[in-house]
């Protein structure tokens, strides 16, 4: 994800279908992009950078979220840190 293009299309105060329209990217890509499942070409970084007047580095730095934890990796580390239990002592 970029989250840094979405904050400068949205500094610049266009939307996505405009801006698409304006640099000649279809508009199924750019949302792609933004949202990380498509890497932009050199060219599409270019275009893009220069159009919203930002830096083309901080523009496509990524942001990834790390992975859920699944309900049986929660049990297993809930066990683990459970206090072994002694009885009635």
């Amino acid at each position: 994800m970029f989250p840094n293009l979405k904050l400068q299309i949205f500094r610049r105060g266009s939307h996505q279908n405009r801006l698409a329209k304006a640099v000649g990217i279809d508009e199924t890509v750019l949302s792609k992009i933004i949202h990380g499942y498509r890497v932009p070409t050199p060219s599409q970084r270019q275009v893009l950078a220069n159009y919203l007047e930002a830096d083309e580095q901080w523009l496509f730095e990524r942001f990834e979220v790390a992975a859920a934890v699944s309900r049986e990796q929660r049990t297993q580390v809930a066990e683990a840190n459970k206090a072994p239990d002694h009885g009635d002592v």
